[in-house]
């Protein structure tokens, strides 16, 4: 019977039912089965044992685990990925080999500084996987130069007369070039509406030259690259039916011409931070794995 006393006055402690509410025999026998346990020690903790005291080989040995882990963070974690240029290429060819037709894509994953202005330039590949799309040029220039400009294909030419076409919208071109004497007296108007864009004319980008004719015949046949925010430039380098030369050679006469133009970049900053290292180059296609290139860069 007083097991049964015992059980219920656990249940009812649970589910904590006021004692005043019981009647009968049950609730002047309750109170002296449920008990308590004080205050005083509740609040004491168990003393637990104290740490093991390790030998000295065995804090060696702990050394030594961290160190290893310290080596593995400092290593490159791409360097087990990396293949050899024409690996790769015969690896991505076996991967398409249904899709004859597609596209490799070159990606170098440049290194930015905080303050440095993003990597960009003009490249004509020796072997281009498609046709180069026709720029919209617009010139800033007079006397021989516009006429020279003019001559070489330029869809509009002129003076500070152009900056108001320019500012409503009437003149619409994407790619924006201009003499050096022109260059000073439209950046006022437009640096803040042509700058965000990465069209304003600048000596950086090489958009600013005392010969704009000759920079277009140049421009026949080239586009654009440039790195977006994170360092990453991106371009279609060849197809997979290309002979494994051709891509070889566009592949290296790209990262040589964005080697070009980070180094023009920096000494166009004069002193400033700048993209100054190619941190790795990464070969992928349509349906293939991307490769990091332990041969280029």
């Amino acid at each position: 019977m007083s097991e049964c006393f015992a059980l219920l006055a656990r249940i009812v402690k649970r589910c904590r039912i006021p004692v005043a509410t019981l009647r009968g025999s049950f609730a002047a026998t309750l109170p002296r089965c449920i008990s308590s346990t004080s205050i005083v020690l509740a609040g004491r903790k168990k003393k637990g044992n104290p740490p093991p005291v390790l030998s000295k080989k065995k804090l060696q040995a702990k050394e030594r685990r961290r160190e290893q882990k310290r080596a593995l963070l400092r290593t490159d974690p791409y360097e087990a990925e990396k293949m050899p240029l024409f690996k790769a290429i015969n690896l991505l060819r076996a991967v398409e080999i249904a899709h004859p037709n597609a596209t490799y894509e070159l990606v170098i994953k440049v290194l930015l500084g905080k303050k440095s202005a993003v990597p960009r330039g003009r490249i004509s590949l020796p072997y281009a996987p498609k046709p180069a799309k026709a720029d919209r040029i617009l010139v800033f220039a007079e006397g021989r130069a516009a006429e020279s400009a003019k001559r070489a294909g330029a869809d509009i030419v002129g003076g500070t007369e152009l900056i108001d076409g320019i500012l409503s919208g009437r003149h619409q071109a994407n790619l924006i070039l201009s003499t050096p004497d022109l260059a000073k007296a439209i950046a006022p108007k437009l640096g803040r509406v042509l700058g965000p864009r990465g069209m304003m004319p600048t000596e950086r980008r090489g958009t600013v030259m005392a010969d704009p004719g000759g920079f277009i015949m140049r421009l026949k046949g080239s586009s654009e690259w440039k790195s977006d925010k994170g360092g990453a430039i991106r371009s279609p380098i060849g197809k997979v039916d290309f002979p494994i030369e051709r891509v070889v050679q566009n592949v290296r006469h790209f990262v040589d011409v964005v080697k070009k133009g980070i180094k023009r970049g920096e000494q166009a900053e004069k002193g400033g931070q700048q993209a100054t290292t190619i941190q790795r180059v990464v070969l992928s296609s349509q349906q293939g794995p991307g490769i990091t290139l332990s041969d280029v860069a």
